[in-house]
């Protein structure tokens, strides 16, 4: 760790000086708290050679905590692997800048209609406003107990319901890169939601699930903008919001044994699944990922 936190205070230093403004600088590691129990292939403990019991990082769905803990108002995320040299980060800036301005221009609509919920007297016209912009502003699919509820019961609704962390994702078109995308998903009570979704969470003994899969026009390459606080300036609790039932089991090896190893719900699919998120398509030039060391002979790397 102190190699990198020197890497990173050199370079931010040079930036500082020639651009003449000064960088704060943290590092976040992820908490052994999160780690998990690993198992062996009948499911028993895994054990070292000492006989204890092993222990795992969680995956990066454990990190939801260390963005828990930050409280900020704004946070920006993108994949270390998706880092390009200078001359190309100028349309990568760009569309950082369109993304965070996007998810404030949403953001001060839902703290406006959260606030008039609350401060207005309830009428079916303020109710109907804002039905339009959840379906149309945050593509929000409303279950087919929504419209028999009467004012109170839509208020209390909408009130919950927009009371979220919102997130704008960056997407850009499939070109084939390994990885998830985004899509509609089916929730239980019938309605729909839009996920980010990885191979793993895909059931491909289905055909129309491989289908629909292999026809998806769009990848995520993990470029997220997220507002964590509420129209009050509150931060939320962020663990309230992750689908606990979107673990994960990775088969992976220690010492050349074999073992499963529990995986947390992923940061940008489960951690963030309750979640109000909007997708954004942004140029295949601000995706340049690093997966194998065979990547850097890619053109935009040299």
């Amino acid at each position: 760790m102190p190699l990198i936190e020197n890497y990173i205070s050199k370079a931010a230093r040079q930036y500082e000086e020639k651009l003449g403004i000064t960088f704060q600088i943290g590092i976040s590691t992820q908490m052994p708290s999160t780690d998990t129990v690993a198992a062996d292939e009948d499911n028993g403990l895994f054990r070292d050679e000492s006989g204890l019991p092993v222990f795992r990082p969680g995956g990066h769905g454990a990190l939801i905590e260390n963005l828990n803990a930050l409280k900020a108002d704004i946070v920006l995320i993108k994949n270390i692997d998706n880092i390009v040299p200078d001359r190309l980060k100028t349309v990568t800036v760009r569309y950082k800048k369109i993304l965070g301005g996007f998810l404030l221009k949403l953001q001060a609509s839902i703290f406006d209609y959260l606030r008039r919920l609350e401060e207005e007297s309830l009428n079916s016209d303020l109710i109907s406003e804002i039905v339009r912009f959840c379906e149309n502003d945050l593509k929000i699919v409303f279950p087919s107990s929504f419209r028999p509820l009467d004012l109170k019961g839509q208020q209390d609704f909408l009130k919950e319901r927009l009371h979220r962390p919102l997130r704008v994702c960056g997407v850009v078109k499939n070109e084939g890169e390994p990885g998830g995308g985004p899509f509609w998903v089916e929730e239980e009570d019938g309605t729909q939601s839009l996920q980010i979704i990885e191979s793993a969470q895909v059931d491909f003994r289905f055909e129309d699930q491989k289908t629909i899969w292999k026809s998806a026009g769009y990848f995520n390459p993990v470029d997220l903008a997220c507002g964590l606080r509420d129209y009050q300036g509150n931060s939320f609790d962020l663990s309230r919001f992750i689908d606990r039932r979107a673990y994960l089991i990775a088969e992976k090896s220690q010492g050349g044994r074999a073992l499963k190893a529990l995986e947390h719900p992923g940061l940008w699919n489960g951690a963030m699944a309750h979640w109000n998120t909007i997708f954004l398509e942004v140029p295949i030039e601000t995706f340049n990922p690093v997966k194998t060391v065979e990547d850097l002979l890619r053109k935009q790397h040299q």
